[in-house]
């Protein structure tokens, strides 16, 4: 159950420029849809009120969904308890106020995706997403519609046994880390469970614990009404200079950076 890495290579000046041509062919009907028909990466297209109106090829590949009819029309981005989930809402809000957003290491509602568009052979245990929303502004300065990007960033696909640890530890990411518990989840012993997932994941269950903590920690840090302390202690992670360091190591900055990026 190797995870497949697929690292985005969308430079922010490649978004701009994108969003830049999006904005000027808007009321060119045929060719703003080939262009999103056609991008390489999975995107959909907003109106006002959250409606989709547009997703591509890439986008309905990504998750073996059958029919572009299932998802326009029907799929409402304010109505999405999977939003509401990540803690996302809010800034996908400010995207249809007008603001350019990117979110990292977003996990995909797999689960929820192959229960409503009836996926039946999607042969993956979880996504993460990194996430970019952008308005598309028309001819009075108003936003017209709104855009998102996805990149996808790692892709797990595995054995059922060791789909029930990752989801034992996914699900208990706010407790005490227990190996003997996330193995028995799996139906091993804790080294036989260590020794698999170390080699199906290419890390360790605690170093994939302790991932599963600073994701959830990064979804707090976005909250606004938090102060970085106490997103820390939401997560049951030590508000130290170790912390700070492993955070750092997994996403790239500093939370109290992290936090002025994602709070602009």
């Amino acid at each position: 159950m190797q995870p497949m890495e697929r690292q985005p290579d969308l430079k922010q000046e490649g978004l701009s420029m994108l969003q830049e041509s999006l904005q000027s062919i808007m009321g060119q009907g045929e060719l703003f849809s080939k262009i999103i028909e056609f991008f390489p990466y999975p995107i959909e297209v907003y109106a006002r009120d959250g409606t989709a109106v547009m997703v591509n090829r890439a986008l309905l590949a990504e998750f073996e969904v059958r029919d572009k009819d299932m998802v326009i029309g029907k799929y409402n981005i304010f109505q999405d308890p999977e939003v509401e989930k990540t803690g996302l809402m809010d800034l996908v809000r400010e995207i249809f106020k007008g603001r350019s957003i990117t979110v990292t290491n977003v996990k995909v509602p797999v689960k929820s995706i192959k229960e409503n568009y009836k996926v039946e052979n999607l042969d993956i245990n979880s996504m993460y997403h990194d996430v970019t929303g952008f308005p598309i502004i028309d001819e009075q300065g108003e936003v017209s519609h709104v855009a998102i990007l996805f990149i996808t960033r790692r892709v797990y696909k595995g054995k059922v046994n060791m789909i029930k640890g990752i989801k034992y530890l996914e699900n208990n990411w706010d407790k005490t880390y227990d190996l003997s518990e996330a193995a028995k989840a799996a139906n091993l012993s804790p080294s036989h469970f260590s020794r698999v997932f170390k080699s199906e994941m290419g890390i360790t269950p605690y170093n994939y614990y302790q991932k599963l903590k600073i994701e959830h920690l990064m979804g707090k840090l976005r909250d606004t009404t938090l102060t970085v302390k106490e997103a820390f202690e939401a997560c049951g992670l030590e508000y130290s200079g170790h912390s700070f360091s492993i955070f750092k190591k997994h996403v790239g900055v500093t939370p109290l950076k992290y936090r002025e990026m994602t709070s602009k």
